[in-house]
């Protein structure tokens, strides 16, 4: 069964950093790219950043661009979201999925339990 874990939430001050990531589990992860999308209380799910299968290819929004990074390493069947600079407004759940890669990215996938984000003072 294929399947995608996120960890590494918490509670963060505004400024600070997270790093979570993404553990895949019963399928081949090189063979996939991976988006991190978020929701905060009251809104629509949204994307934040994407790789592609090798991590050649990258994907930010103007709203996280410059302050977020995403990673991977096939070995460790691990795709990471490193957060820097983190701002109230980045304070909800974040979900990593399968994606498809264009000018952008958009879910293919499966959502798992995601982990919380929330960055207060």
């Amino acid at each position: 069964q294929m399947q995608l874990v996120e960890s590494g939430g918490g509670l963060v001050q505004p400024g600070g950093s997270l790093r979570l990531s993404c553990v895949a589990s019963g399928f081949t992860l090189d063979y996939y790219p991976i988006g991190w999308f978020r929701q905060a209380p009251g809104k629509e799910r949204e994307g934040v950043s994407c790789i592609s299968d090798r991590g050649g290819t990258t994907y930010y929004p103007d709203s996280v661009k410059g302050r977020f990074t995403i990673s991977r390493d096939n070995a460790k069947k691990t795709v990471y979201l490193q957060m820097n600079s983190l701002k109230p407004e980045d304070t909800g759940v974040y979900y990593c999925v399968l994606v498809a890669m264009g000018s952008s990215c958009y879910p293919i996938g499966s959502w798992g339990q995601g982990t919380q984000v929330t960055v207060s003072s």
